[in-house]
């Protein structure tokens, strides 16, 4: 690939497949609604030079719901990279997810631009934390690439997204992970999952986005855990410049959306894990 061609990345998030495809969370069957989005991809004639997997691939760490997921996204015969969320096991996903078109890398380089993939997940919690390696080889990595645009994706949100009870399971050590970024101005995108919902803001100079979920949508701005009953499972697109120049654009599907539940007792449960 030219170093002067545009990439074009697409990010996927929080699938939460289980080994049962017919098997729903909220009321929606999440391997059907990913199903959905892939048919969407392949609608839109996107020819994504890799797709970036950011966390919750299962919700059941089984084996079985990687293998699905292989068998799914390899059809595209892609680049694909990945990090686990507070729902996954990184060790049944490096055993089974053995595709050579999925890759384990957490760095790499593709066009005109430098990729960094960060596990923030923080073992036993909803909540994310980086460790002090991670820190200090992301640091590491920023120190020896300062003349190429670079990205940057985790899947816990480094920023407050506004939404109180969502704000509580965030990244706990984002104040580190933000001096980081501040020191390094190659450093143009940073992106997350786990939060269920579009978002965008910017930050010295950093745009920080968030990626609606493949399955159920969670409503912006919530002081509780609600989800949203109007927006469609999707995924982000964005279009690199080898200048480091980008555009963005999150795509959506028509999947009906069900009924969700009352998600009180829900909301209790969520704000409890959050504070062990």
């Amino acid at each position: 690939m030219s170093e002067h061609q545009p990439l074009i990345v697409i990010q996927i998030t929080d699938t939460h497949l289980f080994a049962d495809r017919d098997r729903e969370m909220m009321g929606l069957k999440t391997a059907h609604s990913f199903r959905a989005v892939l048919d969407r991809i392949r609608e839109l004639n996107l020819a994504p030079d890799v797709f970036l997997l950011t966390g919750d691939l299962s919700q059941d760490e089984t084996p079985e719901s990687y293998e699905y997921l292989q068998s799914l996204i390899t059809s595209f015969d892609i680049p694909t990279y990945w990090i686990p969320g507070n729902h996954d096991n990184p060790d049944a996903i490096v055993s089974i997810l053995t595709h050579n078109s999925i890759r384990s890398d957490k760095s790499f380089d593709l066009g005109n631009w430098h990729f960094i993939l960060l596990n923030s997940q923080c073992p036993g919690k909803v909540y994310g934390d980086l460790s002090s390696a991670s820190l200090q080889q992301l640091e590491s990595q920023l120190e020896h690439n300062r003349d190429r645009p670079t990205f940057i994706a985790l899947h816990h949100h480094p920023i407050a997204i506004a939404s109180e009870w969502m704000d509580e399971i965030n990244l706990r050590n984002s104040d580190e992970f933000l001096a980081i970024i501040d020191r390094h101005p190659q450093v143009k995108i940073v992106i997350c999952g786990h939060i269920h919902q579009e978002f965008e803001t910017t930050r010295n100079g950093v745009i920080y986005l968030g990626c609606p979920s493949t399955c159920v949508q969670f409503k912006p701005r919530a002081t509780e855990l609600t989800f949203d009953e109007t927006a469609t499972p999707g995924f982000r697109v964005f279009t690199l410049h080898a200048d480091g120049e980008y555009t963005s654009k999150v795509e959506r599907t028509n999947y009906q959306l069900p009924r969700y539940p009352n998600p009180r007792e829900l909301q209790k449960r969520v704000k409890n894990m959050a504070h062990q």
